[in-house]
């Protein structure tokens, strides 16, 4: 199997592969500044030395006279020898070369390559030839003979060859190859230092293996049932998983955003802060959800980068919870009923003992007589067999704990108000749960009206107790507050939190206001309101 290169050998690559076409750039512009400085350089000096061959008498007196062509060939090659040119040729006026740095050019045809020197104008460019480049200029040699003078008579060509890339190297800048030399291993230096400094923050870890590890951890991450939500210092969303953002009810793309941004409740955000003071199962209401938050802060190498919040739903463990509480207060009801009872009975068996019949007659009586009326002045008002029955076991588990339960006068109920009789059962036993409480075993008395209106069952709850602490009236449903938590101060609790979810579920709402005590109100629509 072929192994793959390694992070730093990538690395490594990449950067020489960059310095060397920066290298390559630079030494493409320096020989391309060199060859425009030869050429604005020589070509004057290629027309100069040109012009200077063909001003010479001696030179015009070759091209008109055969026999001096001898003297031409000297001043081509001394021009040659002073100026340094590749090359000094003279030809007639019919471009056969007389003088030149070649015998084997002698008597061959020059190409002009364009030139219109032989009309008399002088001409200066760039040439090749055999693959060489030079500069090049053409000068006309105009005749001084009475006759013909200012005939174009010949013409004298000077050249220079240009330098190789190595040589315009060394002219365009001196010492230029070291300085590439210097650059390049300047270059793989910081190539290796850039490498180990990038496997050293990466932990050693390759491409494959990083890319693997973040595939891995989305994975575990949308595949957590718990939602989980990561947040920096600045309580800005980093990480969250698809639980929580349906949890939350978070936007599509919440990455990025900070708490304040989104659209959370007070209380949401707070905790999700860590301004909650625990941090630890904090119990917060979202669109009719109970969620249990676990806050914990992350630090890597000593230093906070943030905190990570799970949450979990816990609204089905809560109302399962609150169902069991509910067969709890009945079966209490029913000891307290039992109690009584046992009461009851002894007492009358103690009168009989006494031969007190009379007595025993009249109080077994009024006894029943009181029970049944209490039963019939609920049965009377309340027309749903099921919350009559909770009110009625309600009222013994209040006048065992020394206080009195007393059903209103207004009270009135018609069953078609009711539909499925859950949710009353809910509110009506949370709400005298919480007002017993309230009174915290002191005589007193709980005041329960329950009626039907236009907009559903109206359910209100009065106790004698000390009431709702002012700064807690506005929030009590909202955090999740027992009685006992505003009564003392205690741990939260979800009786009120139910209770307010389970009217707002319906389309309803419940709210607490103080007169001689805490008074309860809460709303209940039809079932089919709500669906609607």
């Amino acid at each position: 199997m072929r192994r793959r290169m390694s992070l730093a050998g990538q690395l490594l690559a990449l950067q020489l592969v960059i310095v060397s076409i920066v290298l390559v750039a630079v030494a493409a512009v320096s020989l391309a500044q060199s060859a425009a400085n030869f050429r604005a350089t020589e070509t004057p000096r290629a027309r100069s030395v040109a012009e200077n061959v063909a001003a010479q008498a001696a030179v015009r007196l070759a091209l008109e006279e055969p026999r001096h062509e001898g003297v031409a060939q000297e001043f081509a090659t001394n021009a040659m020898s002073l100026s340094g040119a590749t090359y000094v040729i003279v030809a007639r006026s019919d471009r056969t070369i007389i003088a030149g740095p070649d015998a084997g050019q002698l008597r061959q045809r020059l190409d002009l390559h364009g030139s219109p020197v032989l009309s008399g104008r002088p001409w200066e460019g760039v040439v090749t030839d055999q693959g060489a480049k030079a500069v090049v200029a053409h000068v006309p040699v105009l005749s001084t003979t009475p006759g013909r003078v200012g005939q174009v008579i010949g013409l004298v060509a000077a050249g220079r060859d240009y330098p190789s890339w190595l040589e315009s190297l060394r002219i365009a800048t001196p010492n230029l190859l070291t300085y590439l030399g210097l650059g390049i291993a300047v270059g793989v230096l910081g190539s290796l230092l850039v490498a180990r400094r990038v496997k050293r923050q990466t932990l050693g870890l390759e491409p494959r293996e990083i890319a693997g590890l973040a595939e891995h951890r989305e994975a575990l991450l949308h595949g957590i049932k718990e939602g989980v939500i990561a947040l920096d210092q600045q309580q800005r969303v980093t990480l969250v998983n698809d639980e929580a953002s349906r949890l939350l009810g978070l936007p599509p793309d919440p990455l990025g955003h900070s708490l304040d941004e989104l659209d959370l409740p007070p209380r949401m955000r707070d905790v999700l802060a860590g301004l909650d003071g625990a941090g630890t199962d904090s119990i917060v209401l979202r669109r009719g959800r109970v969620l249990a938050l676990n806050l914990m802060p992350v630090a890597v190498r000593g230093r906070s980068i943030g905190a990570v919040v799970t949450l979990r739903d816990r609204t089905e463990l809560d109302t399962l919870t609150d169902e069991l509480r509910g067969a709890r207060s009945a079966t209490e009801a029913l000891r307290a009923q039992a109690h009584q009872f046992a009461n009851r009975m002894h007492t009358i068996a103690g009168l009989i003992e006494l031969e007190e019949y009379a007595e025993a007659l009249r109080f077994a009586t009024s006894t029943t007589a009181a029970h049944n009326a209490l039963a019939r002045s609920i049965a009377d008002r309340i027309h749903e067999p099921a919350l009559a029955a909770l009110l009625l076991a309600k009222s013994a588990e209040v006048t065992e704990r020394g206080a009195r339960l007393i059903v209103a006068e207004e009270s009135s109920l018609r069953p078609e108000d009711v539909g499925e009789p859950e949710d009353l059962l809910l509110v009506v036993g949370n709400l005298v749960d919480n007002a017993l409480d309230a009174l915290g075993g002191d005589a007193g008395w709980i005041c329960v009206t329950v009626r039907s209106t236009d907009g559903g069952v109206l359910v209100e709850v009065r106790d004698s107790g000390p009431g709702i602490a002012p700064e807690l009236a506005d929030e009590v449903f909202q955090h999740g507050f027992t009685t006992k938590v505003a009564r003392s101060g205690g741990a939260r609790g979800l009786g009120l939190a139910l209770t307010r979810q389970a009217c707002m579920r319906r389309g309803g709402w419940v709210q607490v206001r103080n007169d001689d005590g805490a008074v309860f109100t809460a709303l209940l629509p039809p079932a089919r309101v709500a669906a609607r």
